[in-house]
Formats: C-alpha cells, structure tokens, sequence
C-alpha cells in the first residue's frame, strides 16, 4: 500500500537486515527502522514499533532470521525463539510463525540453515499478503451486496488497526474496504479512536488518509449510537487469535461494539488469515489475555505547537489503572469470518469446512 504515494511493505529484508516501519512514530513521523539483530525484533515487537497479529508473526519469523545470523548454535536460537514466543502472549500468529520456522529448521546442517530460514521467512510474509488480498476479495461481495441494495455510500464501522499496517499488505478488516474502493464503491469508513494507544485514530485513519477513502475518527463509545440512528451498514474488525468454536479475540472493546451490533442488526464480521485460529485451544477462558503497563492509560502522546511529540499525564498522580489488551468476543455475535478461503459461519461447523 502506499505512503506518501510510495509503494510499501511493513517489513523487508536487506543487506542482512530487517527493515520496518516504526509504527510508534506514526502518525506524526514516517521513520524507517532497522532490526540488526533478534534482540531488536523482540523489543520491536514488545514495545508495538510492529503490532497486529499478521505482522508479529512476520516479524518473529525474520528475527530467527537474525538470531541465524549471530549464531547457528540450536542451543542460541531455541533459546531466542522461546524469547520471541514470549514477548507478546495473545496474538497466535507469533507463536505460529516460530513454530514453522523452527520446524523447518529442524535436522539442517549449519551450512544451509541460514538460506533456508531466509526462504521460509519471506514465503511466510508473502503467504500473509496474498492470504490478506483474498480476505479483500472475498470481503469485498459483502460490500457489494449492501451496496447493490443501498445504493449509496457504504458506512463500515471498524475497530483498532487491523489495517496494512498490522499485516504486510493489504490488511485484514481494511483489505475488502480497499477492494471495494478500486472498484468504485464509495465507501466511508467509522474509525475507533481505541483507546489508549488509539490505533485507530493514529494508524487506520492515517493508511486511510493516504488511499483517499473517506474516514471518520470516532471515540470508542460512539458506535452505539450511530448504529441506533442506522449510519453504520456494517462492522469489520480483525482477530489477534479466532478459536476453532468461532469465539474472536481482539483489541479490547470490540465484545461492546458486537453487542451493540447484535442489538441494532448491524452485521459484525471477522476479517482474519488461516494463521490466525487458535486450533487447540477450546476454550476461551484458557486465551492469554496480555496485561499492558498502565502508563498507556494514564498518559497521552501528540503533537504540540512547536510540532514537538510530547507525552503528558492525564490521570491524577494517585490514581491506578488496569490496562488490560484484548477481550473475547463469543462465536454468536459474529456474522461471518472471512478467510483468505472465504466466508464461514462463526462456529467449528464453518470453519471446518473452509480449513479441511
């Protein structure tokens, strides 16, 4: 997708680095990073310079890349994939793509073991951009189902940034908006600020931005009454980890907007790559649900009169405060996932269908 009117990937490799773009900066600076070692990948992913479930995945993949570089001893490099693991608990695709890497890597001699790492990297970054332009295409005979029958501008109701920004390309929840709007659909997109990193406000608006599609900043409690007033024809948002029953996990709030979508018969789909369903956990009780520092909360960063970032407190000194990352939206206020194979019901009936 593009920046600046440039052509970009969120994460490449080059002259034995690994460059991504620093989404702490966003939106206020564009900054290219460089991950020159898999101590770098892992706080990149800790401290959300990458984030969104898809691209974690690819960034842990590239990291065992760059623990290879260091050392080709098993022992270092289970060692740093254990590590990677662990840096971000609830987005599945992290664990995933380490798992296919180090079972790829299994049984290899030293020799090799670097340009074979290096192939199952980029085949599973290039995997998940052409996984998320499927997710467009099937996405996008939603759009023009409602469209076709409304004829006028689909308002898409979206939360978080399941956008290119939280992928490779593409997008999940974003990739049937930017289908529909190379088709001449015309679209407008509800925005949730999402609080407290406001991903929403800050990335999605910004990719948005930068496509031309009409979008509107929301705060996160404002849905509700746009769908009671009918502005909101439909949700999509993305998934950091989808269990084989249906059940969604997401950035929290999202179970507040399913159930205000539920109550308004707006419909609320899933937009999520095969690498993203949880196919051995069975309950949603048993998900890790990551605890984040409470500064997120009680501090805000923008941008002053002097075009300086600052981050100020806005909660009292004394005050506490739990920031907990992602809640569990149930299979039944869900609509449809849609899959880089198609469209399924919420439950194990569908998925199992589209994943044999």
């Amino acid at each position: 997708m593009r920046i600046q009117g440039k052509e970009y990937r969120t994460i490449w490799y080059e002259d034995k680095i690994v460059k991504i773009i620093d989404q702490t900066k966003l939106p206020h600076q564009f900054l290219i990073k460089d991950l020159k070692s898999v101590k770098d990948a892992i706080n990149a992913i800790k401290v959300m310079e990458v984030r969104g479930a898809p691209l974690i995945g690819g960034t842990a993949a590239y990291g065992i890349v760059l623990a290879i570089q260091e050392s080709t001893e098993k022992e270092f490099i289970n060692k740093n994939a254990k590590e990677l693991i662990q840096s971000r608990p609830t987005a599945i695709n992290l664990k995933w793509a380490v798992d296919r890497m180090m079972k790829k890597l299994s049984d290899i001699d030293s020799d090799q073991v670097l340009d074979i790492a290096l192939n199952e990297a980029k085949e599973i970054c290039d995997e998940d951009e052409k996984f998320c332009e499927n997710i467009g295409v099937n996405g996008l005979r939603i759009i023009e189902e409602i469209y076709n029958k409304k004829k006028s501008t689909v308002n898409i109701l979206t939360h978080c940034n399941a956008g290119w920004l939280a992928t490779i390309n593409w997008g999940t929840a974003t990739s049937p908006i930017y289908h529909a709007h190379k088709k001449g659909i015309p679209v407008h997109v509800w925005i949730d600020e999402t609080r407290p990193r406001n991903q929403g406000a800050n990335l999605t608006s910004y990719e948005l931005n930068e496509e031309e599609i009409p979008n509107t900043i929301i705060a996160d409690n404002t849905g509700g009454i746009l769908m009671q007033r009918g502005e909101v024809d439909m949700c999509i948002v993305g998934t950091d980890r989808t269990l084989s029953n249906g059940d969604v996990c997401n950035k929290i709030g999202t179970y507040l907007k399913a159930l205000a979508a539920h109550d308004n018969n707006v419909p609320f789909y899933v937009a999520l790559p095969s690498s993203t369903i949880d196919w051995n956990i069975k309950d949603s009780k048993d998900i890790p649900i990551e605890e984040r520092n409470s500064e997120e909360l009680s501090h805000v960063e923008g941008v002053d009169e002097n075009n300086e970032v600052k981050k100020v407190l806005i909660y009292p000194k004394k005050s506490k405060a739990m920031n907990l990352a992602f809640d569990v939206t149930p299979a039944k206020y869900v609509t449809g996932l849609i899959t880089e194979r198609g469209v399924s019901k919420a439950s194990s009936e569908g998925l199992k269908k589209l994943f044999k």
